[in-house]
């Protein structure tokens, strides 16, 4: 099977900062068809699906403007440069939720947009975690709760999570036979 590839004939940087790299994009497609495609590009994201010896997921209750609703959702955030992932992942379920996990185990690695964003979005299971001194941070979460992971499955039906890591999270440790 022949694979014909789209054709980049110039990019354009509109916008960039820390968080994103904005540009246009004029593209070919095969059959001769030119059109300038928007794409972003944002740093990796490490999320955590900390889950306790009661199958019970640890989820934040917090208002996300841009959809302007109030969700509930894994702890995580951006892999600084250097940064090791997985010691990433379980820097923010601290920094946002006062708990430190005990174990991180990379369970899917995925890409929420293809088709205009380039952010890789990693997931990773925890077994267990302890509460820690440190309070949550306010400016990331209203509340810290644990839910039974059945729940949490209800709640995505519910429309009470919607963002994406926290679907493709509860729904990959559901397939996961060990737990």
């Amino acid at each position: 099977m022949k694979r014909t590839q789209w054709t980049i004939h110039a990019e354009r940087l509109v916008d960039e900062n820390r968080h994103i790299r904005l540009s246009t994009v004029d593209i070919e497609l095969p059959d001769g068809v030119k059109f300038t495609q928007y794409v972003a590009a944002m740093p990796r994201c490490a999320m955590t699906l900390v889950l306790n010896d009661n199958r019970e997921v640890l989820l934040m209750f917090r208002h996300r403007f841009i959809i302007d609703k109030w969700v509930w959702e894994l702890p995580g955030g951006y892999v600084d440069h250097a940064e090791d992932v997985a010691a990433a992942a379980a820097r923010e379920v601290e920094e946002e939720t006062g708990w430190r996990p005990r174990t991180m185990e990379h369970v899917v690695t995925y890409q929420p947009a293809i088709g205009t964003l380039d952010h890789p979005q990693e997931i990773y299971l925890a077994r267990g975690a302890d509460l820690t001194d440190t309070a949550p941070d306010i400016n990331e979460a209203e509340d810290v709760r644990w839910f039974p992971l059945d729940e949490a499955v209800k709640m995505i039906d519910r429309g009470e999570i919607v963002g994406a890591a926290t679907v493709v999270a509860v729904y990959r440790a559901l397939s996961l036979a060990e737990l």
